[in-house]
């Protein structure tokens, strides 16, 4: 299993935007990745 059966459900935050969840300047995939995260956890849309 990827991720050690570490599921995300986004159903549950709306009409949410990239900009809200990214910002509107440039960034490094790296970046990107750790703003997804802490949405995620944010949110708490992780499940395992």
């Amino acid at each position: 299993m990827a991720f050690g059966n570490y599921k995300i459900n986004f159903s549950s935050v709306g009409n949410v935007t990239l900009s809200e969840v990214f910002g509107t300047g440039d960034m490094s995939p790296p970046e990107m990745t750790k703003k997804l995260w802490a949405f995620v956890k944010q949110n708490n849309l992780g499940k395992k």
